[in-house]
């Protein structure tokens, strides 16, 4: 077998101890005889075999000679160091070791049978390359510093992982161009310094085995593995998203076995909440914390005994437990550190303070299965790796607060993505302006030359289904009051319990006939303020402390008045809100990706939303009408669909309400800008002012000549002032009825005047509903509410 077999590299290899040899014939004349005896001895051996300088790449040949070799090598392996030092001979780019300290032999015979020895940071696809840059530096002298730092990693008997490194001593060694070996020229060089991923390139420049490699090196291997643990926790804490990833915290339990020798050790965090003096639970994935168990949250009072706290808190020292069940007798189970450890089967233990200046952020829980194995001696192990977990938790807590913020701003104050740009623009100013020296100003944000897209699904008659529902409930809480009087008056005659029994019959038929706006409030105050005084009085007559009992449980502790109907009519607004809003903002990542364009939506009784799009939205000079035509049509399709959605769950809301959806369109381009002060996008100028005073008026609107409301359950309204777009949308009525979207039953109306705003109309059209998901029928509102009640 060849050394050089399924290989592809510029170098023929050959082993030779040619430049070894040349050394040793100058010690021929050295002063010390010692000296000069030693060097005829191995120029002797190699008169015998002069194999061994010429060079030779037959691996059978290394047995064959593996006497005479080893006594060439007697030098660089010195037989006094050799159970000390780590070192091999061997070949380049190739993993095959000829010779080596018995230091070395002993750590592969530990790391077992199987144990398969790699160089780490050898990239092989790389390997090529990197011999054509050696060449580049011992042939034409261009010092190309590719050094990195090359890494043996080698498990001990326990399967701890050590870190060996690996620095190579090239003395020995000799490259020689074949004949026909391209000459490389300034040019080349230069062209090869800009093209370092191309292979073929390089290859062309250095073609295989066009240079004959001869020697050996020497790598002398050094166990770094503290060192590396150190590398390899700061590379860790460096990745993006390690709460996410799930082999984090296993790299990082071994990390630290390596780091300490151990192998059981685990390591856990808990966060410190200085505002509430508790510890908290780091969440993220296999993120333990040995401190608080299996709690989320603990008092730091409650989680360690004063003299831990003053340590770790106060002081910021390292914590070490050698022994949890010799320390938790000896606290007689009063300090609960040791109690909180013993219970999770933890025999030793460090506890480590990540704290900077400002003070303590948290603790770095290092935990073991057997006692003594972790103790105050081996926890100053941990000084030098602290800073790059305090430096880690730091960011994570800054990058914490940026992420609070951005919740804070998306839910709370959100910008939508499409006009982001625009303000990150202005907040770079204002930065500038303020490292400048300037006084910084936000700047006026605003968008000209855009189309509104306004729509609607509102609850019709939710006013009266509030009404209808607070009336039950009062009547409901009202008779049982009336009850309990008059069970009252019958075990005590007082003339003011027949008072307060006629002052409820007026209240009930006030609600029965008369409901006003201010009765809840009369009839709330009447009851705090007059009944329930006399209920607690009643309550200590034992015939009706069961009755007592009933009414105050029916009493919401939250509102503080009977809450059943209303509760339902609550439940079910916001039931249709939430459903209808998460439908149109599945249904607006489509549309995004059809066009760019700003969305906002509101929840009211039921739910709304703005859209408008134009050039100076998008940034780019892309827009164009289609565009518009295109969002028209989604809008409205989606819209039934919303309709469809909505009937289809109506069932599953505790009140059944009806809905009605309606459309503005608006066909000239406005002016938007933010107002700071609202936090929200308004229209600008006078004229544009008129299309918010329809938006907010015009579902209101009656069909002119009657007292019939322009937006009806059943039906779609689309509101329009133009003849152009009385055409576009009923070609897409059109479409859509063609695709059993909407009915055949299209009607044009006009619209009584609104103030400052005339001559609207609307188009409406009833929708065709399904019953369900995978129903192929086809049902107008009236047939729908037959076939869901038959």
């Amino acid at each position: 077998m060849d050394i050089n077999d399924n290989i592809e590299s510029p170098f023929t290899l050959k082993v030779s101890f040619n430049k070894l040899l040349s050394q040793y014939e100058n010690l021929i004349q050295a002063d010390n005889d010692f000296i000069a005896s030693n060097a005829r001895r191995v120029l002797k051996i190699v008169e015998e075999h002069p194999v061994l300088r010429d060079g030779f790449s037959d691996t059978k040949l290394f047995k064959t000679y593996e006497k005479e070799i080893e006594g060439i090598l007697q030098d660089a392996f010195s037989p006094i160091l050799t159970k000390n030092e780590i070192k091999t001979a061997s070949i380049p780019f190739h993993n095959f070791i000829f010779n080596s300290s018995e230091r070395f032999k002993s750590i592969i015979e530990i790391a077992g049978k199987d144990f398969e020895l790699q160089i780490k940071n050898m990239p092989e696809d790389q390997t090529y390359i990197i011999a054509c840059t050696i060449i580049l530096n011992f042939c034409y002298g261009y010092d190309l510093n590719f050094k990195r730092p090359f890494l043996y990693e080698i498990p001990d008997a326990n399967g701890i992982m050590h870190y060996y490194k690996i620095l190579y001593n090239a003395d020995f060694t000799e490259i020689i161009p074949s004949a026909d070996a391209p000459k490389i020229t300034r040019e080349d060089y230069d062209e090869l310094l800009d093209n370092f991923e191309n292979i073929e390139l390089w290859k062309a420049k250095f073609p295989p085995n066009s240079y004959t490699f001869k020697g050996f090196v020497i790598s002398n291997i050094f166990d770094v593995t503290d060192d590396q643990s150190i590398s390899n926790i700061k590379s860790s804490l460096i990745g993006e998203d390690k709460r996410k990833n799930e082999s984090f915290m296993e790299d990082f339990h071994k990390i630290f076995r390596s780091l300490l020798g151990l192998n059981d050790v685990k390591v856990g965090f808990s966060i410190y909440n200085e505002e509430e003096d508790t510890f908290e639970h780091v969440y993220g994935v296999g993120m333990d914390s040995y401190l608080l168990n299996k709690q989320k949250t603990l008092k730091c009072s409650e989680a360690m005994c004063s003299w831990s706290y003053q340590t770790l808190l106060k002081e910021k020292k390292f914590y070490a437990v050698s022994d949890v069940d010799k320390f938790f007798k000896l606290s007689e189970g009063k300090a609960p550190q040791y109690k909180t450890l013993k219970d999770q089967g933890v025999k030793s233990a460090i506890l480590a303070p990540i704290a900077n200046e400002d003070g303590l952020m948290g603790i770095l829980e290092i935990v073991s299965e057997k006692p003594f194995v972790l103790n105050s001696i081996n926890a100053n192990k941990l000084v030098d790796v602290m800073p790059f977990i305090v430096s880690a938790v730091e960011r994570s807590k800054s990058e914490e607060v940026n992420l609070i913020e951005a919740i804070i701003q998306k839910e709370c104050t959100s910008i939508h993505p499409s006009v982001h740009w625009r303000f990150e623009k202005e907040a770079k100013n204002f930065i500038k302006d303020q490292m400048s020296g300037n006084e910084p100003s936000f700047n006026k944000i605003a968008f000209e030359n855009i189309y509104p897209l306004y729509g609607q699904i509102d609850i019709k008659g939710s006013s009266e289904a509030r009404n209808t529902a607070t009336q039950q409930d009062l009547t409901l809480q009202l008779k049982t009051v009336q009850g309990i009087l008059k069970e009252a008056s019958e075990l005590e005659q007082l003339p003011i319990y027949e008072q307060y029994i006629y002052q409820i019959t007026d209240f009930l038929e006030g609600l029965d006939s008369n409901f006003q706006v201010d009765s809840e409030q009369q009839i709330a105050s009447f009851i705090k303020d007059d009944i329930e005084p006399v209920l607690k009085h009643l309550y200590t007559t034992d015939e009706l402390k069961a009755g007592i009992d009933h009414y105050f449980n029916q009493i919401d502790a939250v509102v503080d008045v009977l809450y059943h109907h209303r509760k339902h009519y609550d439940d079910t607004i916001a039931l249709i809100n939430k459903e209808m809003a998460a439908l149109l903002d599945q249904k607006q990542v489509e549309a995004q990706l059809m066009y760019p364009h700003y969305f906002e939506r509101f929840k009211t009784d039921g739910v709304e939303h703005n859209m408008y799009i134009g050039e100076s939205i998008t940034k780019e000079d892309s827009f164009n009408p289609i565009y518009l035509y295109n969002l028209r049509l989604w809008q409205l399709q989606v819209m039934v669909e919303m309709e469809n959605a909505y009937y289809q769950m109506q069932s599953d809301f505790p009140v059944a309400l009806d809905v009605a959806s309606m459309i503005l369109v608006f066909n000239q381009p406005l002016s938007i800008s933010f107002r700071m002060d609202e936090k929200q996008f308004d229209v600008d100028g006078t004229y544009n002012a008129r299309y918010e005073i329809v938006k907010k008026r015009v579902d209101k609107a009656f069909i002119k000549g009657t007292t019939e409301r322009v937006t009806q359950k059943g039906k779609i309204s689309i509101v329009y002032s133009q003849k152009e777009d009385e055409r576009e949308y009923l070609r897409y009525v059109k479409f859509l009825q063609s695709k059993r979207y909407l009915d055949d039953d299209v009607e044009i109306v006009e619209l009584q005047d609104l103030q400052a705003v005339t001559g609207l109309k609307a188009i409406r059209v009833s929708v065709l509903y399904h019953k369900d998901k995978d129903d192929k029928a086809f049902y107008t509102y009236d047939d729908l509410m037959k076939e869901i009640k038959a």
